[in-house]
Order: C-alpha cells, then structure tokens, then sequence
C-alpha cells in the first residue's frame, strides 16, 4: 500500500494466506519497558533488512501492545478500545484469559524466515521481555484446519479489507491501527474423528470437500454462530490469520485464532454468541470438540507509530508487572478442563453495537 502524506501507515495486517507463522506473546519485564519501546521502534527496519535476503517470501511481522503495558510504554490516552481480554464462562465452555504484554505475528512462505526473525526478536528483547506463549503455525494443505475444514473461507479481501480492520474516524488519533484477539484451541481429534463427516459438516456449517455453506444451518454451528450483524443490518467482519499447529509427540493439535479488527467489539460479540450461546443455541457445537486455552486482546498501532512514538510523559518505563508466566507445559490434559473453576473476572453482557 502505498503511503499518502498525512496518512497514518498502517502494519501488514491484510495479507497473502501465508504458509508458515510464528507467534510470540511476550511479557514486559520488571523495569523493561523502556528497552521495549525502544526495540518495537526498530522492528520495522529488522523485518525490512532480513526481508530483502528472500524477498518472494513476504516476511512480514506485526506487533501489538497489551492494555497492561499501554501506559508505561506510550502514555497519553488509551485506544478507545483497549482493555484486557474479558474471560467469557459459559454453562460447558471457558475462554480464559491468559497474560500478554507484546505480541509478535511473524508470517512468510517460509518457515525457515519466520524463525530467523523470531530468534532476533527474542535476542534483542532479551532481558526486557520474556515469551510466555510460542506458537509455530503452518499452512495445512489447502488453508485447511486440523478438523479438515477450510479456515478463513469468508475473510474480506482488498478494500473490504482494509475496511474491516483498520481503525478510522471513529479514533482518529490511532488511525490505521488494528485489534487483534489470539487464542489457543486444541482440538480433541480422537472424539472428532469419531463424527462422520455429515455430523462434522453440521458442526462447522460447511462441506468438508468442496467448502460450500450449508443451505440448512444448524443454530449451533460454527458458522451460524460466527455470523454478526451491526445495527444498520450489515455484516460485521473480521480478518482471520488462523493457523494449524501441533505437536506429534505430546499428542497436541490446534488451531492458533487471530483475528484482527477495527474494533474488538465484533471479534468479542463472535466470542460471546460461541461461548455463552444464544437465544437459539445453547454455545457453538464445535466447542465440544476445541477447547480454548489462551486468550489475549492487543491493540496495533500504525507503523509511524510504533518508529516515533509519543513521549510518555508522566509515565514509568521502570514500573513492574506481574508474573506473567502461562505455566502452559503440556497443554493435552486442558482438553477436559473442570467446569467448576472460579472465574477470575464476572461474565460480560451481550450488547448490541
């Protein structure tokens, strides 16, 4: 895209599916802020540099700022929409809400590129900022999901794009920025593959072959329940960069959803209507099946930005946080969590926007 003078810059949100992804949520050390802000002003001239060595890769990175860390890091007013990811507990279902400061979206057709550029990352954010989640995503076949189904079938392209994810009028100071909302699903391929391929068709709202949406929709699948309209009637979208993930060895396959937006308030209402149901369905059937381990919400600024940011006057680059820390290990035995855990913040309200 090319720049207008006047115009914010926008990061590499809308992209080209891209084949390989590594993902790193980050936590700010104790006294480390400065050093962060410092590290993110340079990131894009990192990601230019490795870039032009494979350029037909397309390696791009984007980054994100948690609400924790908002503060310390830039000061003046938030963006209107930055909060700290709101845990939804559902009657079966959790979506938890799990630490992150930083987030790094690393993408190309290579994964030997993403990895090049996530071992530089965490080298130069050394000592300021530790990963508390890392996730290495790959293209599965056809953009395929690890339940067989085509993921990101209804992303907007180009204009609707651009459209759907950057912020506009509506925050004219953070213009060009974006909301991103990661989690962490893992699927239970064992009780899946058990379905026969009408009852997962069912379950997701689409053919599993030919990707087609079903002309009869089921009111828990995945599709219904992900379909969210403004109050003028009009679709609300958001940009999917969702990929595979897993590991043979511990038994663990997933998918790693990220979903950016102009505001948070459509990816969280999606989220709402998956985990705490609607007059019609009680939650969305494909929960039973994927069960959600992390959740964070970021907010990223445009490019110019996150080079030249604003003196954060009156703040502390050396304030601490907290721990921090996942504690994910393994993460196969979450596949049954206990629905009897106390909540960490009260369930949010359905609203209409």
């Amino acid at each position: 895209m090319e720049q207008v003078q006047g115009e914010p810059d926008p990061q590499v949100v809308p992209a080209p599916p891209s084949r390989a992804a590594v993902f790193l949520v980050l936590a700010v050390e104790p006294g480390g802020h400065r050093a962060v802000r410092e590290w993110l002003a340079g990131l894009g001239g990192l990601v230019r540099s490795l870039g032009l060595r494979a350029p037909e890769a397309r390696l791009s990175c984007v980054a994100g700022v948690g609400a924790a860390v908002w503060d310390e890091l830039y000061g003046g007013p938030r963006p209107a929409g930055l909060h700290p990811f709101r845990e939804l507990r559902g009657p079966r279902h959790l979506a938890p809400s799990t630490p992150g400061d930083v987030v790094l979206h690393v993408r190309a057709t290579r994964m030997d590129l993403c990895f090049e550029l996530a071992t530089r990352c965490t080298r130069g954010l050394a000592g300021a900022a530790r990963v508390v989640d890392e996730t290495h995503g790959f293209a599965y076949f056809d953009q395929r999901d690890l339940l067989g189904f085509v993921d990101g079938t209804e992303n907007p392209v180009g204009a609707k794009a651009a459209r759907a994810v950057y912020v506009g009028a509506e925050d004219p100071q953070y213009a060009g920025g974006s909301y991103l909302v990661v989690q962490k699903y893992l699927h239970d391929l064992g009780s899946w593959d058990a379905l026969t391929v009408e009852q997962q068709e069912r379950v997701i709202g689409r053919t599993k072959l030919a990707d087609v949406e079903l002309a009869d929709q089921a009111a828990d699948s995945h599709v219904a329940l992900n379909q969210v309209e403004g109050p003028d009637g009009e679709e609300q979208q958001i940009l999917r960069a969702n990929m595979a993930f897993g590991s043979v060895g511990r038994g663990e396959y997933g998918t790693y959803f990220a979903g950016y937006c102009r505001t948070p308030e459509v990816t969280e209402e999606m989220l709402r209507r998956m985990f705490l149901g609607t007059a019609e369905a009680a939650h969305d059937r494909i929960l039973d099946f994927s069960i959600a381990v992390t959740g964070s919400l970021f907010f990223v600024p445009d490019a110019d930005f996150l080079a030249d940011p604003p003196d954060p006057a009156g703040a502390s680059l050396e304030a601490a946080t907290g721990d921090g820390s996942l504690g994910i290990g393994g993460l196969k035995h979450l596949l049954h969590p206990a629905p009897t855990e106390t909540p960490t913040e009260a369930p949010i309200e359905t609203k209409a926007f």
